[in-house]
């Protein structure tokens, strides 16, 4: 009986420790039927274009739990309109977590937004994940261990411009638009550092401008008398069409670089006139809508199903569409890793264990990886010009990881 007893135990043992009989963890919005995802989205104010990621996230978990939700679960995806504005975001998101009860916050979007909460959130030890925003202060797990970002980082990104610049237009005559806050300030620190010593020298003219404004006009205007024959474009949508257009109708025809989260064809420059936008230079990370080169892509045929039969009022020619999507595979992933457990400490360690995952919609070789030490999703980019019809992508793929 003795030599029996032992074996028995012992697959007694390995029995309750196997993840199917492991017992099920959940914190405040979660249970065996449900995972509440709280997010803001400007669906209204001067970042509105934004707003259709908020929608396309909707319509993919809708999508996922029509299928039968994740592990079991449905997914109850909660956004507000927060119209970019900071006071507004920080009201919306005490009501997610303290009224809603929401797991976690997902992709609230604008640098701005998000500063405001920062502190709020890591008090809070509410998971802050995959922000919508690529401000470097993200990547900061050891002072802010409940935050983590996801695109690639504007320094890293203006650090590409920059590089560019110095190889192909060194005797350059910079101007820059800049938007005066966090998101545009990171852009530009990043810009100067790329430059290094001859940022003095080459960059010619800055001028800011507020969210609040109603035109950038002046501006352009400014940077046009400066003399300057390159154009950094720091501008969210709205701005960075007028900045385009501005620009074209007043002869002024610098090289221009436009920041990768005004890059959409159809928010900025359908807006400003395809033909006033040929030749702007930017940086990718994800398929472009509109790119011949992704017709018969296995991955953007899933995404423009998706679009097609959950999301038909959204456009097949924004990028925020096939953003809002890559996005929500990545927290789909994660929320199927932490299994069973879903509490917030996990919901962190498990977006903190990403390896070389790839989303349908980002380009060949830009794979998703994160760390406990590392907290920055993306890391790697590609330059591109946009011809009159789509961007055109050219040069190795940029950036770590």
């Amino acid at each position: 009986m003795k030599f029996r007893l032992v074996p028995i135990a012992a697959l007694l043992a390995a029995a309750l420790a196997s993840p199917a009989l492991a017992q099920k963890k959940y914190d405040q919005g979660a249970s065996d039927t449900e995972i509440k995802i709280g997010n803001t989205n400007p669906y209204s104010g001067p970042a509105s274009a934004y707003g259709t990621i908020g929608k396309t996230i909707a319509a993919y978990f809708k999508m996922v739990n029509e299928s039968g939700g994740i592990n079991g679960r449905k997914v109850n995806f909660i956004s507000y309109d927060d119209a970019y504005s900071p006071p507004k975001t920080f009201e919306m998101t005490r009501k997610l977590v303290e009224q809603d009860q929401v797991l976690m916050m997902f992709q609230t979007l604008g640098t701005p937004s998000n500063t405001v909460i920062h502190k709020y959130m890591n008090t809070q030890k509410v998971p802050q994940s995959f922000v919508a925003t690529g401000a470097t202060k993200w990547n900061d797990p050891k002072n802010f261990p409940w935050t983590l970002g996801y695109q690639p980082n504007y320094q890293t990104e203006a650090n590409i411009y920059a590089a560019y610049i110095l190889k192909n237009h060194p005797n350059a005559k910079i101007a820059i638009l800049y938007q005066n806050d966090d998101y545009g300030k990171d852009y530009l620190k990043g810009f100067h550092d790329g430059l290094g010593a001859k940022a003095k020298q080459m960059i010619v003219k800055e001028v800011s401008y507020e969210v609040a404004d109603p035109t950038i006009d002046s501006q352009i205007v400014q940077l046009q008398a400066s003399g300057a024959d390159v154009f950094f474009n720091i501008t969210i949508p709205r701005f960075a069409a007028q900045a385009i257009r501005k620009a074209y109708d007043i002869g002024w025809k610098p090289v221009q670089f436009l920041n990768n989260v005004s890059q959409s064809i159809g928010s900025t420059l359908q807006p400003a006139g395809l033909e006033k936008s040929v030749g702007i230079l930017t940086t990718m990370y994800g398929k472009d809508p509109v790119d011949p080169a992704w017709a018969n892509d296995t991955g953007m045929s899933k995404w423009r199903e998706f679009m097609k039969k959950h999301y038909p009022e959204g456009s097949l020619t924004m990028s925020e569409n096939v953003y809002g999507y890559g996005v929500a595979q990545v927290l789909h992933q994660v929320l199927k890793q932490a299994g069973n457990d879903l509490t917030r400490a996990n919901i962190m360690k498990q977006a903190a264990s990403l390896k070389d995952f790839e989303t349908d919609v980002g380009l060949p070789g830009i794979k998703v990886n994160t760390s406990a030490n590392d907290f920055a999703p993306i890391q790697q980019m590609q330059m591109a010009k946009f011809d009159g019809k789509t961007w055109v992508r050219f040069g190795e793929i940029l950036g770590s990881k």
